[in-house]
């Protein structure tokens, strides 16, 4: 497999990955899949600031992705972003979740980003060994703020520093800063 930054090319791929994640888990909360047009955007509206990863496989298709976004839209909360990783269903629990996510925690380190956060639905082993594998510690549960397929489920969040807390911390950088 060999990683690339994402591009607006890939967001039929990415898509794809991710429709069954909406349609067929409670692992997303989107009760209706992105179509590639939303999926550009997201990318693009991910800038020079929030990475998008994507996995090739040998076959030159997209197997996986990974990306940040920004956490919460006040300015307080820059430092801090969330991020996302799904894999193809063919290529999954072999490893190539965590290799996208710790590519992804290598670009947001370089950005000087304090912290990652993700909120993952409960029940979902697999998601929470990989967060805690890379060094995610639970920082708390939503209890029962998500109605999808019939049911209410909890959304955990876990949390991992990229970098040590500076006074005042330097803004982030951009992509194209430490490409």
């Amino acid at each position: 497999m060999r990683l690339r930054a994402a591009t607006v090319e890939d967001a039929a791929a990415i898509a794809g990955i991710y429709a069954p994640y909406v349609t067929e888990s409670v692992v997303s909360f989107e009760t209706t899949p992105p179509d590639a047009s939303e999926m550009r955007a997201r990318i693009d509206g991910g800038g020079d600031l929030y990475p998008w990863i994507v996995a090739i496989g040998p076959e030159g298709k997209v197997a996986g992705y990974a990306y940040a976004a920004a956490f919460r839209p006040r300015a307080a909360y820059r430092y801090a972003v969330e991020t996302s990783v799904y894999v193809e269903r063919a290529a999954q629990r072999r490893g190539l979740g965590r290799k996208l996510y710790e590519a992804l925690l290598q670009r947001l380190e370089a950005q000087g980003y304090a912290q990652a956060i993700a909120s993952i639905s409960l029940p979902n082993d697999a998601s929470v060994r990989l967060h805690e594998a890379l060094g995610f510690a639970v920082a708390g549960v939503y209890r029962q703020v998500g109605y999808k397929m019939g049911g209410w489920h909890d959304v955990g969040l876990w949390q991992r520093a990229l970098a040590p807390a500076t006074d005042p911390p330097a803004e982030p950088k951009r992509l194209s800063e430490i490409a």
